[in-house]
């Protein structure tokens, strides 16, 4: 985890170890559970847990309640709640053997103030229990920006901010949502380059804005964000 340094990140031992623990786990319950197709000791550094870690380049303190939404086996949320063990971390994934990977290695990492939801965002986002009750929203790999803000905007409260991890075709993303964050109320503040971190797959931060209200009726029923983007 040498290049935590360039992400300004002081890395101690304790935090070490619980990545280390963390990468075993994952690569254990992944020859049965096929949790991820990356592996390798470096390509985990990497592509999970380094690309996971710059969402701090985004976020100041005091850290208000953040939700993970789309973690598969934790990423970006678990190495964030690593490094900031006072983040209050809610992780949501649809399925079950990564729900319950997500148990495991939370109790085996002794990380406490995390809550786990197994299920849908199109689900959870309507419930008055999650729906705005949320200042920060992370997503990584989850879907093209236009679907990824109907799935996560309905969480954030007011001034709330997603962070979403992006590639090579950030720019069109950016631009094919302009709709999608009209109706649902979210605002483009930033795209950040990341180019220079060299890290993994991500080349890119979006960090979009809640400024307004999601109208009651977003988002849709599960699998109609991903057929019928806001296009």
């Amino acid at each position: 985890m040498e290049g935590a340094k360039h992400l300004g990140i002081a890395l101690g031992p304790e935090h070490i170890s619980c990545f280390q623990t963390y990468y075993q786990e994952l690569v254990s319950w992944n020859q049965k559970f096929n949790l991820t197709t990356i592996t390798g000791y470096e390509e985990v550094q990497v592509r999970h847990f380094l690309d996971s870690l710059s969402c701090l380049l985004a976020l100041e303190p005091p850290w208000g309640p953040t939700i993970d939404i789309g973690t598969g086996p934790g990423f970006p949320g678990l190495p964030v709640k690593i490094v900031r063990p006072e983040l209050k971390l809610t992780l949501l994934e649809a399925i079950g053997k990564k729900a319950r990977f997500l148990e495991h290695i939370t109790q085996k990492l002794g990380l406490e103030g995390v809550e786990i939801l197994q299920g849908r965002a199109e689900e959870f986002g309507k419930k008055a229990a999650y729906r705005e009750g949320f200042q920060v929203g992370l997503a990584r790999a989850l879907a093209p920006l236009p679907t990824l803000v109907e799935y996560a905007l309905p969480f954030l409260r007011l001034g709330g901010l997603l962070i979403a991890h992006k590639g090579t075709k950030v720019e069109e993303e950016v631009r094919g949502a302009q709709k999608a964050l009209h109706i649902l109320g979210g605002r483009l503040r930033e795209v950040r380059d990341l180019r220079a971190f060299g890290l993994g797959g991500i080349h890119s931060l979006v960090l979009i804005e809640k400024v307004m209200p999601t109208p009651p009726n977003y988002p849709r029923r599960p699998g109609i964000p991903a057929k019928h983007p806001l296009l």
